[in-house]
């Protein structure tokens, strides 16, 4: 009884092993619905081609960067630019905008979306710039007057690692603040929540992840959040400082890194794809440095030949500083030379014009045109001391009886004009009078 009882036990035992093998060889066990994607982010390049006198930045080390991120991850890594690729660099504006598309191809950008600055040569150009794109250029809520959109599509649809990946572009709906009027055309900027709202509710069910890839102001990045639930993640540009930390509302992200190359982010997620949700993340803001990564030769090569067709004119000393000047130091010095340049009484430059600090040591012709690359010219007017615009105004010891010689820029001279000022285009260009006024001090700073 012993003996039948100890080989049926073994009989079971035998069975049960056999019949567990033949499941696990008949039916594999079942796939994970959570799979990694790692989403790498720029923004703001505006024409750098070169790493700053800081050792930050530069098209080449940002192509470096991008395929030294990418190899840790290749399977499951998208890269994104979010807008503003061209105005900032001698080659930008002195050949508007299409070498930078040309060089921007090598990259290794997946998406981009269309930044305020890529009208700075009229929005015609506009199209040139996406003829030599080889990457997709989205923006959903860039619209004219008949609601046809600017770029191809409104966003795109990416398979990453078998994440259904959708990738809506935006730009700011403050664009008519920033783009002087015959330069924007017919082309208006929709509510940005609103539209990308509009377009993620479309595509639940069909993708599993949203994200908005959008050049636009911090209060819009907190109103996507706010006001559209079915974006899960918000990679956006615009402002140069980017964020400190990932912004976060009901499990939904934002990440924003600094302007002109100077970093990359990367951003880790683990997605549920049978919940459509993000499980978990990491952010790393990855600083873009000639001593962390060397040049990528194709790139390097091509940015060589278009800096050396402006070299002759923008690679010449005109002076020595004996210490950096921000933005906050370049402004007051700026709206003297502008005043003097057309006799006015007062004069005023925003300081969002200066987009660059001038280095301490030898200046180059370079230096002002990497500060000035819009190609602004000086505005003169009479104004009323009660009418003065409150820009010019604020800090001001004003007489609202007596009648002013107002100078400015051509960027705020024009937003005055719409608004009943009358200004004329003295047809002289800030950059060459602040040139000019570096040559005659020879040494500046003190």
């Amino acid at each position: 009884m012993g003996m039948f009882s100890l080989v049926r036990r073994r009989d079971l035992i035998r069975f049960t092993g056999a019949a567990l093998l033949i499941s696990l060889l008949g039916c594999a066990a079942p796939e994970s619905s959570v799979r990694s994607l790692t989403i790498l982010h720029s923004s703001d390049l505006h024409a750098r081609f070169l790493s700053d006198t800081q050792g930050r930045g530069g098209f080449a080390q940002v192509a470096t960067a991008i395929r030294e991120e990418r190899a840790k991850s290749p399977q499951s890594t998208i890269v994104l630019h979010a807008g503003d690729f061209v105005q900032g660099s001698p080659v930008s504006t002195i050949f508007e905008g299409t070498p930078v598309w040309e060089v921007a191809n090598h990259l290794g950008i997946d998406v981009n979306t269309l930044g305020n600055h890529e009208f700075d040569y009229g929005w015609r150009k506009i199209k040139e710039f996406l003829s030599h794109a080889e990457f997709p250029t989205v923006t959903a809520n860039l619209v004219d007057d008949q609601d046809r959109l600017l770029t191809d599509e409104p966003y795109v649809i990416r398979e990453i690692n078998g994440i259904r990946v959708a990738i809506i572009g935006a730009i700011t709906v403050d664009l008519p603040k920033l783009t002087r009027t015959e330069f924007r055309g017919p082309w208006r900027a929709l509510p940005v929540a609103e539209t990308v709202q509009r377009y993620a509710a479309e595509l639940q069910g069909k993708v599993d992840i949203v994200i908005v890839l959008s050049h636009t102001f911090d209060y819009e990045d907190d109103e996507v959040l706010e006001r559209a639930p079915d974006v899960d993640i918000i990679v956006a540009g615009h402002n140069h400082g980017g964020q400190k930390d990932i912004k976060e509302l009901d499990g939904r992200l934002c990440v924003k890194v600094q302007a002109y190359g100077r970093e990359l982010g990367r951003l880790d997620l683990t997605v549920d794809t049978e919940a459509d949700r993000v499980v978990s993340r990491k952010w790393e803001r990855i600083p873009i440095t000639t001593a962390k990564y060397a040049p990528d030769p194709a790139v390097a090569g091509l940015v060589d030949k278009w800096e050396s067709k402006v070299a002759e004119v923008v690679d010449v000393p005109i002076g020595r500083s004996v210490k950096r000047l921000g933005s906050r130091d370049l402004q007051p010095i700026f709206e003297d030379v502008i005043r003097k340049a057309v006799g006015a009484d007062i004069a005023y430059m925003n300081r969002g014009g200066i987009r660059d600090a001038l280095p301490e040591g030898e200046i180059l012709a370079r230096h002002v045109w990497n500060i000035l690359p819009f190609g602004n010219t000086i505005y003169k007017g009479t104004i009323q001391g009660s009418n003065l615009p409150k820009e010019i105004a604020e800090g001001r010891s004003i007489d609202p009886r007596r009648r002013y010689v107002v100078a400015t820029n051509s960027f705020i001279g024009d937003q005055w004009v719409e608004k009943g000022l009358k200004m004329e285009d003295q047809g002289i260009l800030v950059r060459d009078k602040v040139i000019e006024w570096i040559k005659q001090a020879e040494v500046v700073g003190h």
